[in-house]
């Protein structure tokens, strides 16, 4: 029995180990399935938090529902198929606005995560906890602003990072690098990331990609660092304001593909060992200010296809062993101080098709070899010294562009074939000595759009066949001895923008055909024998905004009709023949003297002398002419009538006559003003209905109106109803000739911006005209340019949205300074000027026309939150129909002393060395703290005037400002000098911006290079 309930417990034992061992097993696995869920729960909610602060104008998010169990069959969304969990986001360019939150933590296996091509905004939080395996995080083409988010510093399984074209500012921290031993690609470009590169970058071991470029990144690169990053391919670090040497041991780098370093201030040499690269295709070193000469390494790169150092100080004979450089497909030498000929050997770059040597201090012919450079489709050689004659076989290849201008270069102009016939657009051989025919063929280069022969002695006939050239935008023959009349043909193409054929021996009259010129806003021929008179059609040319016609025989009144060319802003009709009145509209009334004198028989109250009216002779009374009629009765009895009588009957008959005219001039202003009304009417109703028509037509080609419209976004800020309510006097923050600004939040506290609200009078009234002119200024973009973020439009108001520069204005920091503000430091206004410089230097070389900012001063120069200087109100003309009397009067007031002389006395002429005087201008007074023009109690100081005095005694660090503290007088002194060169009275003295640039780069680097320039 006990045996019995022994075995009897026993199993009893047995089976309740087993079933409580059986328990645990379920609830162990039970327990798994339940954290899944919640684990799934968990990405389904951290998803829908992360919508919550979006905006989705296109419901491309629809799919994502919180009442689904798990999101892996929600759009844009993947998951990994072992563990159920969110292994990726991608919502790459959807018009997603708004920003970033928190519920991205909960995807706690997130890989991936890619938003680019978006509108999001606001700053990214320095708490904000990504997975610590995100792989791969691409935020690029966003607004974001702030400083770079913290929290990606401990993500070690990084390979991907990509956070360009943002509004990232501030420094990157030093130890920001500290952790990325994975990480393969790095993309901070186009933000506003500042302060030295961080050391810690050459611990990114495993780095293939490496792209800094447009940013304000400065200081010294410690090269060193990067040259340790074996596995590197391309390195980008342009459009910066980095500066330093390059050491030799590049070399390092074995499987360097491209490198780019242009528009920063690196200097001293180039690595001798870069040639050691062999895998290197692109080099970029243009715009710094190396030196010497390039390193013969270089023609060991058999891949390279793109090399560019251009804007240097390189100074040696010209390279003859880049003629074994075979691969070359670009090259880009121009702006340095090459000499020496071009080999004949350079011929042997067969794949060459773009070749640039513009000014250097070359000499000797041009190689007859380049004609076997087959793809050749682009040559400059302008401001050279080469001589001979053009090589006859050039213009036998499919080139597009030829500029040999400013050469010595002699004989005649070749002969165009066929094969050129359909690619040249443009051909500039001006500034040469070549003679001979225009080639009557010159008129079958169909997709020409810009001929400058000027200043050659041609002493050729123009050819009719010019005005074949359909496509031709600028012909310019100045001073190249033409001769004979101008062609009845010359603008039967009517694309012709510029048309300039000063300084020859034509004769004859301008042709009634000008007038099919419609497209001309620059039309000079003065300096030439032409006669007749000024045809009429010159009034259908309603674009033309410049007219010479000075210094020939021309005879005759002026067509009333040129009244009517309301874009006018120059006009020069002096030492002609010319009669009779001035027209009554346009600029005409506002000529100056030197615009008129020489016309004898001119009536302006500006010219001594009798004018000539071509009118009708007025009635003359000639009393004594009745008498004779009569018989001798009737004149005796008249002649015993008292003289009062006689005088009495005279002076009736002249005030019937007075009378007479007097009525026929009221009935004139009566009827005029009767067809004002009239046209005002007609005006208004076609407003009206064209407004109607925008708004009730959704078919309708008409752009939005009354909606705020920003071009970084793919959808406008519908939600700001009217962004005319947000402007109040509170926000104002500073007032000019165009407009007043205000300081304005859009949606939230992080995004803040500038709004220009703009004089309405005389602005484009037409919202497709107004859309067109503010996104070509919105495409102006330059670190020191503001950025045009926007506009908004109606009939009544036009706002331009902008970006805000926290510090104000230069004007506010020079002259408006509070005491307890401490004044600029020469640092700062050195940086001022170099990058106020450089704005002004991609207004006027990189858009064609440039955009001529008109207003160069202190009170348009804004400054961010580190003194970097943002030129604002640039291209404004643009938005006007006109340039309104009224607004350029002021803008002269307000800009004393900033004037060009050529725009005070002729006329409102303006081109880009009108900036240039402005900035000399503001040099001057950045390094002196004086205002242009100030008054005392007994004299006026022009401030120009006093500092070229005291240059020219040697006493000019008197007039530097003193609460600047210290500074460097082997700066200031070429400053001041550049400053002497900018305000030259004679416009053509002035050097270019880019030349400006240079200039001031090269006064920071040492005192020999510095002295030499001076």
């Amino acid at each position: 029995m006990k045996n019995y309930l022994g075995f009897g417990f026993g199993f009893l034992q047995s089976l309740l180990c087993f079933l409580v061992s059986f328990s645990c097993l379920l609830l162990t696995c039970l327990g798994d399935n339940i954290g899944v869920n919640v684990q799934l729960n968990d990405d389904v909610l951290g998803l829908i938090v992360f919508k919550s602060d979006l905006h989705d104008p296109s419901s491309y998010l629809a799919s994502w529902s919180e009442d689904d169990m798990n999101p892996c069959s929600w759009q844009f969304i993947q998951c990994n198929p072992v563990n159920g969990r969110v292994s990726e986001v991608s919502l790459n360019g959807l018009g997603l606005s708004g920003k970033i939150g928190r519920g991205l933590e909960k995807l706690t296996h997130l890989k991936v995560l890619s938003l680019s091509h978006n509108n999001l905004t606001g700053t990214i939080s320095p708490q904000l906890a990504l997975s610590t395996s995100l792989e791969r995080l691409n935020l690029s083409h966003n607004s974001f602003s702030g400083p770079i988010p913290t929290s990606l510093v401990n993500m070690s399984s990084m390979r991907f990072l990509d956070l360009s074209e943002n509004s990232f500012s501030g420094t990157v921290p030093d130890n920001f690098f500290e952790n990325c031993a994975s990480l393969h690609y790095l993309s901070l470009a186009r933000n506003m990331f500042e302060g030295p590169i961080p050391s810690s970058i050459s611990r990114c071991f495993s780095l293939n990609s490496l792209n800094l470029s447009d940013n304000r990144f400065a200081g010294n690169v410690d090269f060193n660092g990067i040259w340790s990053l074996g596995r590197l391919r391309s390195l980008d670090l342009s459009n910066n304001a980095l500066s330093g040497y390059l050491p030799n041991g590049i070399s390092a780098i074995h499987n360097l593909k491209e490198m780019l370093l242009e528009n920063n201030h690196f200097s001293g040499p180039l690595p001798s060992d870069i040639g050691l690269c062999l895998h290197l295709n692109r080099l970029d070193f243009g715009y710094n200010q190396f030196t010497e000469a390039l390193p013969e390494s270089l023609s060991r790169l058999n891949s390279l296809t793109y090399l560019r150092a251009s804007n240097n100080l390189f100074s040696s004979e010209f390279p003859q062993w880049i003629a074994n450089m075979t691969s070359l497909e670009y090259l880009e030498l121009s702006n340095n101080q090459f000499f020496g000929s071009i080999p004949f050997s350079i011929g042997k770059l067969r794949s060459l098709s773009y070749l640039s040597l513009s000014n250097n201090k070359l000499v000797g012919s041009i190689p007859m070899s380049l004609v076997s450079c087959t793809k050749l489709s682009v040559i400059r050689l302008r401001g050279n010294g080469f001589t001979g004659s053009i090589p006859e076989g050039l213009f036998g290849l499919g080139l597009e562009e030829i500029d040999l201008s400013h050469n010595e270069l002699t004989g005649p102009i070749p002969a165009a074939s066929s094969r050129i016939f359909e690619t040249l657009s443009r051909l500039d051989l001006s500034e040469n000595h070549l003679k001979g025919n225009i080639p009557a063929e010159m008129g079958l280069v169909s997709k020409l759009k810009y001929l400058n022969l000027s200043w050659n002695d041609l002493q050729s006939p123009m050819p009719p066949e010019l005005g074949l050239l359909q496509n031709l935008e600028v012909l310019d023959l100045r001073n190249s001895a033409l001769h004979g009349s101008i062609p009845d043909e010359i603008c039967d193409s009517g694309s012709l923008a510029i048309l300039q054929l000063d300084g020859n021996f034509l004769t004859g009259s301008i042709p009634q055909e000008i007038g099919n010129c419609t497209s001309l806003y620059l039309l000079s021929l003065c300096h030439n024998n032409l006669t007749g008179t000024v045809p009429k059609s010159l009034s259908k040319l309603n674009k033309l905004k410049i007219l010479k016609l000075e210094f020939n025989g021309l005879t005759g009144e002026l067509p009333q009709e040129l009244g009517m060319l309301q874009n006018l802003l120059a006009v020069n009709i002096s030492y002609n023949r010319l009669t009779g009145r001035l027209p009554a509209g346009s600029i005409f009334p506002n000529l100056d003297k030197s615009s008129l004198e020489g016309n004898l028989g001119l009536c302006s109250r500006l010219l001594e002398g009798p004018c000539k009216m071509n009118v009708p002779k007025p009635l003359v009374l000639d009393p004594n002419a009745y008498k004779n009629q009569m018989g001798p009765h009737r004149q005796r009895n008249e002649t015993s009538m008292p003289s009062s009588i006689h005088r009495h009957r005279f002076l009736s008959v002249s005030a019937i006559v007075a009378i007479s005219a007097a009525f026929v001039i009221i009935l004139g202003v009566i009827a005029i003003s009767l067809l004002n009304i009239s046209v005002r009417r007609r005006l208004a109703f076609v407003d009206n209905a064209l407004e109607s028509m925008c708004s009730s037509s959704s078919r309708s080609g008409c752009l939005p109106t009354g909606k705020l419209i920003l071009f970084d976004s793919n959808s406008s800020a519908e939600w700001i109803s009217n962004p005319e309510s947000l402007l109040n006097k509170a926000s104002e923050i500073g007032e000019g000739v165009f407009g007043t600004v205000y300081k304005v939040s859009l949606g939230s506290q992080d995004r803040v911006v500038a709004v220009k609200k703009l004089v309405n009078s005389n602005m484009i009234q037409h919202p497709e005209d107004f859309d067109r002119e503010v996104r070509i200024l919105g495409k102006a973009r330059h670190q020191n340019l503001i950025a045009l973020k926007g506009y908004y439009w109606t009939p009544q108001t036009q706002l331009l949205v902008t970006e805000y520069a926290p510090n104000g204005s230069l004007q506010s920091k020079l002259h408006d300074r509070l005491p307890s503000s401490p004044p600029l430091s020469w640092a700062n206004r050195f940086k001022i000027l170099l990058g106020t410089a450089k704005g002004l230097a991609h207004l006027h070389h990189s858009f064609r026309p440039p955009i001529i900012h008109y207003d160069i001063k202190p009170s348009n120069i804004l400054l961010d939150e580190n003194f970097n200087p943002k030129i604002c109100d640039f291209g404004l003309a643009r938005l006007l129909i006109k340039l309104d009397r009224h607004v350029m009067s002021n803008r002269f007031q307000s800009a004393l002393g900033y004037v060009a002389p050529e725009l005070a006395c002729q006329s409102l002429r303006v081109n880009e060395k009108c900036d240039i005087y402005g900035f000399g201008v503001m040099i001057l007074e950045l390094v002196t703290g004086r205002r242009p023009v100030e008054y005392g109690e007994d004299n006026v100081l022009i401030l120009n005037d006093h500092v070229r005095v005291l240059l020219e005694q040697g006493n000019v660090l008197d007039c530097v400002d003193p609460s600047m503290g210290e500074y460097p007088e082997d700066e200031i002194l070429p400053v001041l000098k550049l400053a002497m060169v900018c305000t030259s009275q004679i416009p053509s003295s002035r050097p270019t911006m880019s030349e400006v640039v240079q200039i001031l780069q090269v006064i920071k680097t040492p005192v020999p290079l510095r002295m030499e320039m001076f």
